[in-house]
């Protein structure tokens, strides 16, 4: 409220000099000197308020408003307070006093461009804060804050949004606008705007005109509004943050453009200048008078691109955008680790962030996925034999994931409309042109065709890829067939050639899920030629899915045709899932088999479907009648053991794996395991086969599927070591269930990504109920016995119990071989005291009990053998006997086993075994051999670890509990019988023997390579990756071999060209001599990173490696192959021969390297650690080499830069660059506690020991990506940490990069970003 005799006084002044008629200047001297010496602060927003309410209408007058100019001029009145208060007044009136009108655009012509002067003053903020009482900006705009720089946008906006409305109402357009009034009516009517006209009726003419002028003025100060380096930027800020009223404005403005009269008669403005003001190029914070710095770090993160990327073997500018994809492509080959979370999922996630990161179009992007997963499949073309994923798995995740990712990507890009509220950081986003995204997957499957060296396809897919390019070639002449015309037809019936490659196979997959239509089949060059009549086709048509279709019963013929070959649409999938739901029993095997055989491996363009539908049958339905809880599940053995058998492969479980169902697998097979391992094994089931199949064997087949599911066997030292536990150590489980239910609890909710909403329905349609471990007590208790055998030894045995009973039945049906006296060698310990009795005569039966309580009772039977031999009482071979009798006995058995041996290994209390040949097997026939072939393997990997060295002379000896689990592994049968047991039993025999002081590792791989000499190569492989377990020094020297294999520095002919053929190569691949091939660096570290136990001392490592590499990139130069032909470009900034364009690029590539090593080696964990730890000690430590100082400072800045890319790609791995994902809910707490670190060490409260400009590159790299390629974690920052980050900047003469921090920040900073502009004047 204006104070009365203030008022009194300015009105008495004023009045008295308007009658006088006065000069303005004396009037203002007056009432400066008068508001002075009555205590009013100048400039006075009281007077402001005075001299409008004076004026509007009263004393509308010329003199008064010069009155009113001359207070601007000599500062006595606040100009925006002023402005804020004519616009209230004089616009709503323009029509009866247009001159009023004209004299304020004048008004604010002068002044509304001139903020600097006025944010600077001491009543700043109390003169915003009159301002928004004025126009109620903050109840107009929505805003909660009302800090006075928000204001200063408010008003900005608010005036030239008030002008472009009284434009359009001049023009007859408002009621155009969806609201068909101004928006600010409302405000207006709050006025006394009526009942003052002096200027009406007195000269119609010359009012017509001064309106069609004032319009005119109007409408290029909007445009200079638009057009002002400063005011540009602010309404910049209105639109990033206030993005549903700038959507409104700018449908306003555009119906200007389009239709103004005025606009047309501008000599300064046309329509198409003032549309293009508000386009994504104008409106942006950063113009280009960026630093110099900033100049240099946008010109240096550039790549050099694709070209000839697609070969297995490219150089580093190539393949530097890609390496991270290639690298976790081939980790998900790994057989060893099972993933709970769909690769759909991680490989979409991967791909916006590289997508982001990199600024590459969705061309390139697809391009980069295609080239990369092609790779994938190439680096098997000769495998090496052994229990480990093969071609299959490649071939899935080409043909099947690959093409759900893409589709994923496209759902997303051009989805309906986003919701305005979820729109506040869309203008970070690329313009979505719908079907743009889909145009580029098109573009890059015809550019695809000229990289045929990757195109080849395998021998085992050589059919099915010459089918692909005869169906394409029979659409281009013309001739439609069926199915069935496929399954009888020979390539060689062709009139032309018809050789396929795997373009035609992936072009196939994405037809099948709507991707593409056929008119692909009409891209240049894809079809092969055109005939003009139908091949004729053998006689006798063959037994296939075409013939199934067609009502043919499924005989056993046409069941094994079914199997070996997949089927081609939904429509064969759902009738064959319709025979194992209602058809007759053998039907209802025959239909699960079929499921499990070609379909579910090589049906690529179905296979999404194909798991989903042996999952159903993995649960199925509940009896209406059922009152007897899960053991309705007994009725369905038959089938349920067929699907147990079917998927048992190592390839099958890899396929769940990456579509994401390994969970809602794990929660299916519980409750059955839960069933028949209740059941006794008299109730038994026989097949039409005549094969018997028992409850025991049901369950054993169940039960070993399960545990392949998580890491259960995992030797107890994996289970966390320090603070950071190893990867894949949190999928046991209760972790699994939980994965499970919370695509269960999605499935009501409107997700909008497609994979998601389909693990979601596959979720509901298994089990509309979450699921936990306590609904399975008898699984939980064995769960948590597994879990005591690996804490402590075994208690708990009383003698004379039905328990102990049933571990001497055990005992007796193992040994009953051996007869000493007639009494049994074994002595069970129980308690205090001891028991033993006579052989039962009917031990070879074995104990008729439930699986769950043998399995109970299995521990305290291996501890009694395993000790009766460390006794002398039992012999090695009758301990691997008997061993193997119990595991026959019943399989599952296999596990318990495995846990006991795992526990008792790591204890360290045994005595050794000598591996002589008399007592246990010998490994010498090939000891010294595979010993020289790990040392070779590493060697060529450039790894020298001394302690390798063959020749030692001691006796070969084993722990006496991995010797005896070494025996028992070697009495199975290396056939597909056996290999779901081997596989579960291989893979805790080699972490056992891993664990185990050297040369235990080479022992047991040695008397393996004597039991399957075909798997030789991949046990010696899997020896030699060991290796990293016992020494740490040797993973430095690995990880070491890959930076300089990928940046091209290595002397090896394999690795001289760099990129991601040297950091991959080949693969495994066996040489035609014998032995296996050098193997790529990249491919031993992904290997063998699991082996690693402390997996957290490898940041520190990587960082030192980084900038090593950094170091020898500027002084070393180029890859020598590269470096004859480089020539300096005149615009290089160069250092040596090198420029630093060039250097910039491989820098970009080992930090890329380096981050996707940190992020596979540790996940989520080592990444939080490598920003909150490790990132910011080596800041503070002291870093100093001569050859930094010789380097100019080139070596400082670029390592500066590179930690900043290999910092943000880490963090975007993690977290991903949106919010998409579970793990972008951590990133707040960290990334504020980074940023909080940059913050205090700009302010000075940190001392550095790095160099400045390493310091200097790193910040303004890190928040250069942050605000290019992550806007989301800049909102999540605290508002106080980025303005002091952003004072920090200013300080190093970052101003642009300042102002863009601030931008990015939201609402929150939108203040401290208006004053920065204003303050800068930039």
């Amino acid at each position: 409220m204006m104070d009365l005799s203030m008022q009194r006084l300015m009105e008495e002044v004023t009045k008295e000099a308007q009658e006088k008629g006065s000069d303005p200047l004396v009037w203002a001297i007056q009432m400066y000197s008068n508001l002075n010496s009555s205590g009013e602060s100048l400039p006075s927003s009281q007077l402001a308020q005075f001299l409008v309410s004076y004026i509007c209408w009263d004393n509308n007058v010329p003199l008064l408003w010069k009155f009113l100019d001359k207070a601007l001029i000599l500062n006595i009145i606040p100009p925006m307070l002023l402005l804020s208060l004519l616009s209230l007044r004089v616009i709503p009136c323009r029509h009866v006093q247009p001159a009023a009108y004209r004299l304020y655009l004048e008004l604010l012509k002068r002044h509304a461009f001139q903020l600097k002067s006025q944010i600077s003053r001491p009543d700043y903020p109390k003169v915003m804060k009159s301002i928004d009482a004025v126009l109620h900006l903050s109840h107009i705009f929505g805003m909660s804050q009302s800090e006075p720089g928000i204001v200063v946008v408010e008003f900005i906006f608010s005036i030239v949004w008030q002008l472009l409305d009284a434009s359009l109402d001049d023009e007859g357009l408002l009621e155009f606008t969806p609201e068909k009034k101004s928006r600010w009516a409302m405000l207006y009517q709050e006025m006394e705007l009526d009942g003052h006209d002096n200027y009406n009726d007195k000269n119609t003419e010359q009012n017509e005109k001064l309106h069609s002028a004032n319009t005119l003025m109007a409408v290029e100060i909007i445009g200079r509004f638009l057009q002002d380096r400063v005011t540009s930027r602010i309404l910049c800020l209105a639109r990033r943050n206030l993005p549903a009223h700038w959507l409104s404005f700018v449908q306003r403005l555009q119906l200007l453009g389009a239709n103004s009269l005025a606009l047309r008669k501008s000599k300064t403005l046309s329509p198409e200048a003032l549309l293009h003001l508000t386009s994504d190029t104008c409106m942006v914070l950063s113009q280009e008078s960026k630093t110099n710095s900033q100049q240099k770090f946008h010109k240096v993160m550039a790549f050099e691109y694709l070209s000839s990327s697609a070969s297995l073997c490219h150089g580093a500018s190539h393949s530097a955008l890609w390496i991270p994809l290639d690298l976790v492509l081939e980790d998900a080959m790994d057989g060893y680790q099972v993933s709970a979370t769909s690769a759909v999922e991680e490989i979409s996630g991967l791909i916006k962030t590289l997508r982001a990161i990199n600024g590459t179009s969705w061309h390139d992007t697809f391009l980069g996925l295609w080239f990369a997963s092609l790779r994938l499949v190439q680096r098997e073309r000769d495998p090496i034999e052994g229990p480990m994923p093969h071609l299959d798995t490649r071939l899935c995740m080409l043909l099947c994931i690959t093409p759900l990712v893409v589709a994923n990507l496209i759902e997303e890009e051009e989805p309906i409309p986003i919701d305005e509220k979820d729109s506040v950081t869309d203008h970070w986003k690329e313009k979505r042109v719908p079907g743009k995204c889909r145009n580029d997957l098109v573009s890059s499957l015809q550019v695809l065709g000229d990289y045929q060296s990757l195109l080849t396809p395998p021998q085992s897919v050589i059919t099915a890829a010459n089918q692909a390019a005869a169906k394409a070639m029979l659409f281009i002449s013309g001739i439609t067939v069926g199915s069935a015309y496929f399954d009888c037809l020979a390539m060689t019936e062709m009139p032309v050639d018809c050789s396929g490659n795997m373009r035609h196979l992936i072009v196939e997959a994405c037809i099948a899920r709507n991707l593409l239509d056929t008119s692909a089949y009409l891209w240049p060059g894809y079809g092969n030629g055109h005939i003009n009549q139908r091949p004729q086709c053998m006689p006798a048509p063959v037994p296939g899915w075409s013939s199934f279709m067609k009502g043919e019963p499924l005989t056993s013929v046409l069941v094994n045709a079914l199997v070996s070959s997949p089927a081609t649409s939904l429509a064969e999938l759902e009738k064959i899932f319709e025979f194992a739901i209602a058809g007759s029993e053998d039907e209802k095997i025959s239909a699960a088999t079929i499921l499990c055989g070609a379909s579910l491996i090589r049906g690529w363009n179905i296979q999404e479907h194909t798991v989903h539908f042996i999952l159903r049958l993995l649960s199925p339905r509940v009896p209406v009648e059922n009152t007897e809880g899960n053991n309705y599940l007994i009725n369905y053995a038959p089938i349920l053991n067929a699907l147990f058998v079917g998927i048992a492969s190592i390839d099958c479980i890899q396929v769940f794996s990456l579509h994401g169902l390994v969970p809602q697998l794990a929660c299916s097979l519980m409750p059955i395991c839960e069933v028949f391992g209740s059941c006794v094994p008299n109730i038994s089931w026989t097949l039409t086969s005549g094969e018997e199949i028992s409850a025991h064997a049901v369950f054993s087949n169940v039960f070993i599927l399960l545990l392949k599911l998580w890491r259960f066997n995992r030797p107890p030292l994996d289970h966390g070591i320090g603070d950071v536990p190893t990867v894949g150590s949190q999928l046991t489980p209760e972790y699994l269930l939980l994965v499970r239910n919370s695509h269960l609890m999605s499935a009501g909710n409107n997700c909008k990504d497609r994979n998601r909403r389909r693990l979601s329905e596959i979720a509901s349609l298994s089990s509309p109920n979450s699921v936990f471990v306590d609904s399975f007590p008898k699984l939980k208790v064995w769960y948590r016995q597994h879990q005591a055998c690996i804490a402590s030894t075994l208690s708990g045995l009383v003698h004379g119990t039905p328990f102990h009973q049933i571990v001497e039945g055990l005992l007796n049906m193992m040994f009953r071989k051996i007869n000493r006296g007639n009494q049994t060698t074994i002595t069970v310990p129980s308690g205090s005291s001891s028991s033993s009795g006579p052989v039962n005569e009917d031990a070879s039966i074995g104990p008729m009990l439930p699986a769950w309580d043998i399995l109970e009772a299995i521990p305290f039977v291996v501890d009694a053998a395993l000790t009766a031999c460390a006794h002398g009482r039992l012999s090695p071979r009758e301990l691997a006997t008997g061993l193997k009798d119990l595991a026959d006995f019943l399989p599952a058995s296999l596990a318990t086993i495995i846990s006991y041996f795992s526990a008792e290994v790591t204890r360290g209390v045994w005595k050794p075994a000598f591996m002589n040949g008399t007592d246990w097997p010998s490994p010498a026939a090939n000891l010294l051999n595979v010993e020289e072939q790990i040392k070779k393997i590493l060697a060529e990997t450039g790894v020298v670890v001394p302690s390798l060295a063959p020749g030692d002379s001691s006796p070969a000896t084993l722990p006496l509990p991995l010797a005896a689990f070494t025996s028992l592994t070697i009495t199975y049968k290396v056939d597909r019988s056996s290999e779901r047991f081997l596989h579960l039993a291989g893979q805790t025999l080699e972490g056992l023997a891993a664990g185990c002081p050297w040369p235990c590792m080479p022992i047991v791989a040695s008397l393996w390579t004597q039991k399957a000499k075909r798997w030789s190569d991949f046990l010696i492989f899997s020896a030699s990756r060991t290796v990293f377990l016992h020494n740490s020094d040797a993973v430095v020297q690995l990880v070491k071999s890959c930076f300089t294999a990928t940046l091209g520095m290595s002397s090896s002919p394999i690795s001289c060209s760099g990129g991601v053929g040297a950091l991959l190569g080949h693969g495994f691949k066996s040489n035609l001599s014998g032995g296996i091939c050098p193997v790529a660096p990249g491919i031993l570290y992904l290997r063998a990173y699991r082996s690693i136990r402390d997996i957290v001392f490898l940041t520190e490592e990587i960082v030192s490696i980084l900038m090593q590499s950094v170091r020898e990139i500027v002084c070393g130069g180029l890859p020598k192959q590269r470096l004859k032909k480089s020539k300096a470009t005149k615009d290089s900034i160069k250092y040596g021969q090198v420029s630093l364009a060039a250097s910039m690029t491989r820098v970009k590539l080992a930090a890329a390297l380096g981050a996707s090593l940190v992020w596979i080696s540790g996940g989520l964990t080592l990444v939080q650690l490598l920003i909150k730890e490790t990132l910011p000690s080596w800041f503070i430590s002291v870093h100093r080499s001569d050859q930094e100082e010789k380097s100019n400072g080139m070596v400082a800045m670029l390592g500066g830069y590179a930690l900043a890319y290999f910092a943000v790609l880490s963090g975007a791995f993690a977290w991903g660059v949106d919010s998409s994902s579970s793990a972008s809910k951590r990133r707040p707490k960290v990334l504020g506690t980074h940023m909080e670190f940059l913050a205090s060490a700009l302010d000075g409260n940190i001392s550095l020991g790095c160099d400045p400009a390493t310091w200097r590159a790193y910040v303004s790299g890190f928040v250069s990506l942050m605000v290019s390629c992550t806007p989301n974690w800049v909102l999540e920052v605290d508002v106080h940490v980025l303005k002091r980050l952003s004072n920090g900047l200013r300080q190093l003469n970052e101003e642009e990069l300042a102002l863009a921090l601030l931008g990015a920040g939201g609402v929150g900073t939108m203040g401290a970003a208006a004053e920065l502009i204003i303050d800068t004047e930039m």
